[in-house]
């Protein structure tokens, strides 16, 4: 998957046309798990190089859907999907990408949809099939949410021609306000996706798993309730576990921006640079965001699990 091209003329029609600026988040996102990203039974999710994208290169954007998270997938949708597509095809920190979305739940609470994948593509199917995941509000009493669902589907589920012809590694961004996942049960992942490891994984099996083929990083929702009610709990968590990957998002509607700055800092920009880039609000969250990004991509924190 991953012909075409994103237009942002064309996205604004579309946004338009489905009356985004109108809509409460409940009535954009889907209202039950769609069929097409039940990600049970999917034995690979492609990324492949086109005659439109002859140099792809993979990102997943996994979204928490649970409790207050809602307002992520909101500001997702209505611009943040436009500003990270259109900057990065700007910026070009990388070239040509293709972009998955996921929804994030909790299957130990026993969510319904705990996991659901798009596919990866380059052009409006991005918003198209972005408005199909399921906005659960689900979620338990653990502490976590399934996080590490997204990387064990990237690690297991995923072939993506950017590793696999250059060795460049995708990038999986996962957001939400809680702690890691610390482990996923054989029959959760049996239940999500249909097949089963031969044991319980705990965080860091997964991590080194996803970690071959993927640069992970996970942006902290500051005004989710949980990490405000929890914060430096969440924080260190984060930090022990990824290291300078566990970035502060402490304004949700700077997410594409963040993502993008990212991106651009992974992959050598001066990061004074990258943050002067942007104006007033958006330049105080991309700093503190990316405060702790010292290093390229290729000397990660994860890279070295």
């Amino acid at each position: 998957m991953g012909s075409g091209r994103w237009d942002s003329d064309s996205w604004k029609t579309y946004a338009t046309s489905r009356s985004y600026d109108t809509k409460k988040v409940e009535e954009i996102f889907a209202r039950s798990m769609d069929p097409s990203l039940d990600p049970k039974g999917v034995l690979i999710r492609e990324s492949r190089d086109s005659d439109d994208n002859a140099n792809s290169n993979a990102l997943i954007i996994a979204l928490d859907v649970t409790g207050s998270m809602g307002m992520v997938l909101d500001v997702m949708a209505k611009t943040g999907l436009n500003t990270l597509v259109t900057e990065i095809h700007n910026r070009k920190p990388v070239a040509d990408p293709h972009i998955m979305a996921m929804g994030i739940g909790d299957v130990e609470a026993g969510d319904r949809a705990p996991l659901q994948v798009t596919q990866f593509e380059a052009d409006l199917r991005i918003a198209e099939q972005l408005e199909k995941i399921f906005l659960e509000k689900g979620g338990g009493g653990n502490h976590y949410e399934s996080y590490a669902l997204a990387w064990y589907f990237a690690a297991m589920h995923t072939s993506i021609d950017c590793f696999e012809k250059r060795n460049k590694k995708g990038y999986i961004f996962t957001i939400g306000d809680e702690k890691p996942t610390p482990y996923l049960r054989k029959q959760d992942i049996e239940r999500v996706l249909g097949t089963s490891p031969q044991s319980d994984l705990n965080i860091k099996e997964i991590l080194s798993l996803a970690s071959r083929q993927w640069e992970i990083f996970h942006l902290i929702v500051e005004e989710g309730s949980y990490a405000r009610s929890h914060r430096d709990l969440v924080i260190n968590a984060w930090q022990d576990l990824l290291g300078q990957n566990a970035l502060l998002l402490p304004d949700h509607t700077k997410l594409g921006e963040v993502i993008v700055s990212t991106l651009q800092i992974c992959e050598g920009a001066d990061k004074d640079h990258v943050v002067d880039s942007w104006d007033g609000s958006t330049a105080v969250a991309v700093r503190e965001a990316t405060r702790s990004l010292t290093k390229t991509n290729k000397e990660s924190a994860v890279v070295s699990l």
